[in-house]
């Protein structure tokens, strides 16, 4: 697993910016297309939020690859 760490001062991350931040996408419309179609998901629930607020501790995976959010 790997690990996010939120900048300094924040409390959260949105979804489709963290799947830029690590790679696992090239772009917003990437993340758009692989959130709204199922293929991610929060804490081991499908997100299609693209909006999705991460807070610490917080578990995304994504096409058998896994981050977790650290503050």
């Amino acid at each position: 697993m790997e690990y996010f760490k939120l900048r300094a001062g924040e409390d959260f991350i949105r979804l489709g910016q963290v799947l830029k931040a690590v790679g696992f996408v090239e772009n917003g419309a990437e993340a758009k297309e692989v959130i709204q179609s199922g293929m991610v998901n929060v804490n081991g629930e499908p997100e299609t939020r693209r909006g999705r607020k991460l807070h610490q501790g917080d578990v995304v995976s994504y096409d058998e690859k896994e981050i977790e959010v650290n503050g």
